[in-house]
């Protein structure tokens, strides 16, 4: 993002003082400034003797950032990448596959929306050990309530191994969980650390071939984005939307998919909606929603948002668990 000096000549109120003062505090960009405490920053203005013109600067910057929200394709720039050759990831689910015409597309982000134990998790799981074991690729799955299972990876490994035994399949598991990059993050500002250094990784190419990350996992996203949202005033908006815009900019730039989790909430007329508001709806590019009921392996599996569908068109299949 945007060094806060580049800033000046548009924005009055991010003068030379403004800056000096977020200099102090290791503040130099809009993405140094989304990763510090707001509150903090905000008690230590009283200290100076414009307090009420920085408060208005730190104003100016959160502006900023809520206004990052357009898309970041013009029309000439999604010709050309639709023309370009993205690949997609089998998720390792029938009836996912089937509805998403083939799986998860790379360049893209998808989402999966649905209740406690509809069956978001299994879905990320069984989708980060078939992209490894198909693709050959590997696969960062940021966990945020510590739901990642080695288990259930060994499970869909040994049922899509089929007929391989021994130390073949321990061989394989291996070679599966190595591949899975799999960080703990429980809070928002550790999940930006997380995709700031991937970013670093994959422009410097610190990858290496033979573990060419294909996919991102977050699951889930509404577990770190809900908390900001409601006491922390407009920083927890910015907060949500710069994470949708950096999380696109990965997939758009680096070609990778990425897979985000939501859970739902009641809505006005009693009929449950994806968590995060309205803001949130227009960052996915897919949006799937799974139900299940209680009691039953079976998972229900309907598409909200596709970018090739009408809105609203029904569309649905089911999983098993």
């Amino acid at each position: 993002m945007a060094p806060l000096e580049s800033l000046e000549k548009e924005y009055p109120l991010i003068d030379s003082n403004f800056q000096s003062f977020c200099a102090s505090h290791g503040i130099f960009s809009v993405e140094d400034f989304l990763l510090h405490d707001l509150d903090a920053l905000l008690s230590f203005t009283d200290n100076h003797s414009t307090s009420q013109t920085l408060k208005q600067g730190i104003d100016q910057l959160i502006s900023i950032i809520d206004a990052l929200h357009p898309p970041l394709l013009n029309g000439l720039q999604l010709l050309e990448d639709a023309q370009r050759n993205k690949h997609v990831l089998s998720t390792g689910c029938e009836g996912i596959d089937a509805l998403l015409r083939g799986g998860l597309r790379e360049g893209q982000l998808t989402e999966l929306v649905g209740s406690s134990s509809s069956g978001k998790t299994q879905a990320c799981l069984l989708s980060a050990s078939t992209v490894v074991a198909k693709h050959k690729s590997s696969v960062i799955y940021l966990d945020t309530g510590n739901s990642f299972s080695p288990q259930r990876i060994a499970h869909f490994v040994g049922q899509s191994s089929g007929h391989i035994f021994g130390n073949q399949a321990d061989h394989m598991l291996k070679k599966v969980l190595d591949r899975i990059i799999c960080y703990s993050v429980f809070d928002v500002y550790q999940m930006f650390d997380v995709l700031h250094q991937l970013k670093i990784n994959l422009r410097s190419e610190i990858v290496k071939s033979n573990q060419h990350v294909r996919l991102l996992i977050v699951d889930s996203i509404s577990s770190l984005i809900t908390p900001i949202l409601g006491g922390s005033g407009p920083q927890g908006h910015a907060l949500m939307i710069s994470a949708g815009f950096l999380l696109k900019k990965l997939a758009h730039e680096h070609n990778i998919a990425v897979l985000v989790t939501n859970h739902v909430v009641g809505g006005d007329d009693g009929i449950s909606k994806p968590a995060m508001g309205e803001s949130w709806k227009s960052v996915p590019h897919v949006r799937i929603l799974l139900s299940r009921d209680c009691g039953s392996n079976v998972c229900n599996i309907s598409i909200l948002k596709h970018p090739s569908m009408a809105s609203g068109r029904a569309t649905s299949s089911t999983m098993y668990l």
